[in-house]
C-alpha cells in the first residue's frame, strides 16, 4: 500500500535546477527534503550538507575538461535528474544534476537529517537504534534512503525520487561554507569553498573545519 506524501512537501520545479550557478543551488538545497518512495515505502531526510561541482572548469568534478564517459554522460543532461555513482566499489553517492544541457554541473548530497521512515532506514543500514551516523556522509544517505546507481538518470520530478520544499527556514548565520572533502587531488580547486553545511547539525559529516 502506497504511503501518502506529506502535503506540505512542495516538489522543487525544473527552474530550481536549471539555474546557472551551481554554488548557489548547493547552498539553496540546504533545508530541503530529499524524498524516496519505492514499492510504497516512504523515506525522507532534510538536507544538511552539500558540495558543489562546477563542471568542466572544476578539477574536482568527474566532468572536468568536459570528460564524457558512460558514467559521466548523465551529468551533461538538462538539470533536474539524479547522477548516482559507485565510490570504492561500495558506496552509492547521490548527486543532483543542474544547469542546462551540456553543462555538467552537479551537487553532491553529503548528509541529511532523518524526517520520515526511520524504521525503514534502520533496516536498510542494519542498525538497531537511531544515531547520527545513519545519514552522515553521502554513502549513508543513499543506503538509508534506498538510492543506488540504478537510479542514475532518474528525474527528480518523479514520485519515487524528488526534493521538496516545506517552507523550512534556515538563518543565514547558520549556513557555513567550507572546502570540500576528499578532493585533495584537484590542486588549488580543493581550496574552493564549495561545501555547505548547517552549522552544528549533528548529522553533518567530516571533521569540524569552521
Amino acid at each position: 500500500m502506497q504511503k501518502n506524501i506529506n502535503k506540505n512537501w512542495n516538489k522543487l520545479l525544473p527552474q530550481f535546477y536549471l539555474r546557472t550557478n551551481v554554488v548557489t543551488i548547493a547552498k539553496d538545497l540546504l533545508g530541503k527534503v530529499l524524498v524516496t518512495q519505492f514499492n510504497g515505502i516512504l523515506t525522507a531526510g532534510r538536507i544538511v550538507e552539500t558540495e558543489a561541482y562546477n563542471g568542466a572548469i572544476d578539477k574536482a568534478s568527474h566532468a572536468f575538461g568536459n570528460r564524457r564517459t558512460k558514467r559521466t554522460e548523465i551529468m551533461f543532461s538538462k538539470g533536474g535528474c539524479a547522477y548516482v555513482y559507485l565510490c570504492y566499489g561500495v558506496h552509492h553517492l547521490f548527486n543532483v544534476v543542474t544547469n542546462t544541457e551540456n553543462i555538467p554541473h552537479a551537487v553532491l548530497i553529503r548528509a541529511v537529517e532523518p524526517v520520515t521512515g526511520i524504521e525503514t532506514m534502520l533496516l536498510r543500514t542494519n542498525k538497531i537504534k537511531l544515531d547520527h551516523s545513519i545519514t552522515k556522509g553521502p554513502g549513508n544517505v543513499s543506503k538509508a534512503l534506498g538510492i543506488s546507481t540504478k537510479l542514475t538518470g532518474k528525474s527528480l520530478l518523479s514520485d519515487e525520487l524528488f526534493i521538496a520544499d516545506d517552507d523550512y527556514k534556515i538563518n543565514k548565520s547558520n549556513i557555513v561554507a567550507t572546502t570540500r572533502i576528499g578532493v585533495e587531488y584537484s590542486g588549488e580547486d580543493a581550496l574552493l569553498p564549495y561545501r555547505f553545511i548547517i552549522k552544528n547539525n549533528p548529522f553533518v559529516s567530516g571533521k569540524k573545519n569552521y
